[in-house]
């Protein structure tokens, strides 16, 4: 049973965890195309832009996430949550397909997304994640986890209904599906990780959660065109 000053601890880092998301929201929406993705205004080669780094993160969530639990089941710790890490890298599973239908619509085949060229912010993203699963505190996952579901909860849905509203990009109906699935997923999950979250009582795993989403929150706003250039192939 834990004692009122763990309980007390527990609640605190939550507490900063939750502030760090807000961060990244904030840190987001500070970015010049986020903020046009926010009002329904970006252009196409802006969403196309965002569309495609996305991909090329959102593709290896299921391995960085099932490795991460796999992990802790072989050291022995905290089963429950190796079991809910296995369990939302099967959730993750096929939306980056999502993403490729999305962009098909846009006019971008497949073939030019796996070409495109991976942002500085896509590649620190993903090595940070594969190295914590792999060979760091596998927990740290759960940071970057936490802060972008808490991202996609605030923002997805209402950057695909901005869309949908605003953008006169061809055929921004068909291309939304990313957006919308992942603004109505978002919110169930990050309250069932609150709730396990909730449980964590090392430090260890409190300060390498807290880390992770801190590397989030530095690193994911970049997958946004810098000053709004284009750094993907144009579609055709």
């Amino acid at each position: 049973m834990q004692t009122q000053t763990e309980h007390q601890a527990g609640t605190n880092w939550l507490a900063v965890l939750d502030e760090e998301s807000r961060g990244l929201v904030a840190a987001v929406d500070a970015q010049p195309d986020a903020h046009r993705l926010l009002e329904g205004t970006l252009d196409a080669e802006g969403y196309i832009h965002y569309l495609v780094q996305t991909y090329h993160y959102a593709r290896w969530s299921t391995p960085i996430l099932a490795e991460a639990g796999h992990r802790l089941n072989r050291l022995g710790r905290h089963p429950e949550l190796a079991a809910l890490l296995i369990q939302k890298g099967e959730e993750e599973r096929g939306h980056d397909r999502w993403l490729l239908s999305d962009l098909k619509n846009l006019g971008v085949p497949e073939a030019q997304v796996e070409a495109a060229e991976r942002s500085p912010a896509v590649d620190a993203y993903t090595g940070w994640n594969f190295f914590t699963s792999r060979a760091g505190v596998p927990t740290a996952v759960l940071g970057t986890a936490y802060a972008l579901e808490y991202l996609s909860q605030t923002r997805a849905g209402v950057w695909a209904e901005r869309l949908k509203e605003v953008s006169t990009i061809p055929n921004i109906h068909k291309s939304v599906t990313f957006l919308r699935s992942h603004g109505a997923l978002d919110g169930d999950h990050v309250a069932e990780m609150q709730r396990i979250l909730a449980r964590l009582t090392e430090p260890e795993d409190q300060e390498a959660i807290l880390f992770s989403a801190r590397v989030a929150r530095s690193v994911y706003p970049r997958i946004f065109r810098e000053h709004g250039a284009a750094s993907h192939p144009p579609a055709k």
